[in-house]
């Protein structure tokens, strides 16, 4: 069986009318491996990289304040931007990119520590990201990159709506929240996309309202880690085939015994048979299965390669058959994946 090859999906709109909207690419581009990783991608290479990301139409770009090597590289990511932005400026003008950012987070020692939606820390992670851009192209979506369970959302969206008022980027979004926080924040303003992990290996915002809230407020949900941190695109069959320093090291479903069993799942190898037959990678089957399961989901798969860029993006250009995509839900809801997503030390700020 060929599979559909059509055009091109259609784009995803950011924001709201009350806010602005903006249109990006139905692909975003995670930036946060170029430089949280045991060695940093060079600047010639990520430069190439993001090139060609927006050259090809994915012109959403997702960043955080701390997306580097703790202790003295955590702005990395976004000074990397900076450095972007200075040798192609034409690429830091309004409108010819989106730029998500995450924050809210303090670090001690190097050491993450819980969020602080305070609009002290608030207004010093804005003014942080900010600054780090270079002081030229600010953020367009500040997030807080997970909740604050200590105060209430309701003060802290009104901080951020505070500092837009201010100038310091133009919408507001949320990363890991529950569909409850969703209704809260954006009865106090508009919430212009909600961030949440999302896979065939990572069917939460299904079952947990996120994803039918979503739909019904007309909020984007920017889909990170899709290819499900790596492991459905076939490269690890062991836990040894991480690079040393990685951070999946300590993830509980990359430890020795549960990586093995959930290997034993096949989900990753029936993904990649329905791929080969059908003329894709697994890559492509993966998100090319997230993008049609709604039309308000934004994958935003990273990747240090040229050639993964183009094959991720190419999974715009594709339409699974209806039975093929029958075939791959039967799949999915049969894995009995083993293991919490991220650690068990980490499960307090999920889903919030």
């Amino acid at each position: 069986m060929i599979v559909r090859m059509v055009d091109t999906v259609s784009q995803r709109q950011i924001g709201h009318h009350e806010v602005g909207t903006f249109r990006v690419g139905p692909i975003g581009y995670g930036l946060m491996r170029l430089t949280w990783s045991p060695v940093e991608v060079p600047d010639e290479i990520s430069f190439q990289l993001i090139l060609r990301s927006l050259e090809s139409g994915s012109n959403f770009l997702n960043s955080g304040e701390f997306y580097g090597n703790p202790p003295d590289r955590l702005t990395s990511n976004l000074e990397l931007l900076d450095r972007f932005f200075q040798k192609y400026p034409d690429w830091e003008k309004d409108g010819r990119l989106f730029l998500s950012v995450k924050g809210g987070i303090p670090f001690v020692n190097g050491q993450m520590t819980k969020p602080d939606g305070s609009e002290h820390f608030l207004r010093r992670s804005v003014d942080n990201i900010n600054q780090k851009l270079g002081g030229r192209r600010k953020m367009d979506l500040f997030q807080m990159a997970r909740v604050d369970k200590d105060i209430p959302i309701e003060e802290v969206i009104k901080t951020l709506k505070t500092l837009i008022k201010e100038g310091k980027f133009k919408h507001i979004g949320l990363s890991e929240v529950s569909a409850d926080t969703i209704r809260r924040a954006h009865a106090v303003h508009p919430i212009s996309a909600v961030e949440m992990e999302y896979s065939p290996w990572a069917l939460g915002i299904e079952q947990n309202g996120v994803l039918s809230t979503c739909e019904e407020l007309g909020i984007p949900i920017v889909a990170y880690s899709p290819l499900g941190c790596g492991m459905l695109t076939g490269k690890f069959k062991s836990p040894d085939d991480l690079p040393e320093g990685d951070m999946r090291r300590h993830f509980d479903r990359f430890s020795p015994e549960n990586f093995h069993h959930n290997l034993k799942e096949r989900l990753t190898e029936h993904i990649q048979s329905i791929a080969k037959r059908i003329g894709l990678t697994a890559a492509q089957v993966c998100l090319s299965w997230i993008l049609s399961q709604s039309k308000i989901i934004i994958p935003i798969p990273g990747s240090t390669r040229l050639e993964g860029i183009d094959e991720c993006l190419g999974s715009s250009k594709v339409k699974l058959e209806d039975e093929d995509l029958k075939e791959l839900r039967r799949i999915i809801d049969g894995a009995q994946i083993k293991g919490v997503r991220y650690s068990a030390n980490h499960q307090d700020l999920l889903e919030v």
